[in-house]
């Protein structure tokens, strides 16, 4: 076989509409993701314990279970109880739902390695439960967690193909319907190359982002 420009050039339209839904499901399941993993890592660290533990045990379970079988539960089971989403809305939630239990695993880290002596300060200080979290440990532990926290980002982007399982139109699902209707090769090639090209200088901004912050 013969590269063709020609096919490449026929494919780009279609390449473009991928690599917006994919970066859309990348943007707002990176979001989810954080904003849940905090969530559970501030429930789980000083929730009661009738917090705690059905956290615990939901985020484990989540965990444990697959990001496809997550994306087919979603999709499939949910709409029967009422709440039917569409097959972008249902990825997203998908992918933020599932990386939210590894975040908060990165918060729980960030978290327990703030020094003792900063909550004892707020305790002297007599700062509310409230203001000692957002005030004095949750930036502080944000902060040494931001490098991982990025690199879960790039996961999230080698996951995001998974998405096509349940019609999710994103660039391999673009590439993927494109060589099927034309019995070419380009378009998957184009597809695997844009992954490296998104993945690759991501992963030195994080790197650079992370000696900066240890200075």
């Amino acid at each position: 076989m013969n590269w063709d420009w020609s096919h490449v050039d026929d494919f780009m339209p279609h390449f473009w509409d991928g690599l917006r839904v994919t970066l859309e499901a990348l943007l707002f399941g990176s979001l989810i993701a954080f904003s849940l993993g905090l969530v559970w890592a501030v429930a789980q660290r000083s929730g009661p314990k009738w917090i705690a533990w059905p956290v615990t045990a939901i985020t484990e379970f989540i965990r444990s279970t697959p990001l496809l079988v997550q994306l087919f539960f979603l999709f499939y089971v949910v709409p029967s109880w009422g709440l039917s989403m569409s097959p972008l809305t249902t990825g997203i939630v998908a992918l933020g739902l599932h990386y939210s239990t590894y975040t908060s695993e990165v918060y729980r880290a960030g978290i327990g390695g703030v020094p003792v002596g900063q909550w004892e300060a707020a305790t002297a200080l007599s700062l509310s439960r409230r203001r000692t979290w957002t005030a004095v440990i949750l930036p502080q532990a944000v902060r040494r967690v931001v490098p991982v926290l990025g690199n879960y980002v790039i996961v999230m982007l080698k996951e995001s193909p998974q998405l096509m399982a349940i019609g999710v139109l994103d660039m391999l699902g673009q590439g993927q319907d494109f060589s099927q209707t034309t019995f070419t090769y380009e378009a998957i090639s184009v597809v695997g190359i844009a992954f490296i090209v998104i993945a690759y200088p991501a992963s030195l901004l994080l790197r650079a982002l992370e000696r900066r912050l240890v200075r």
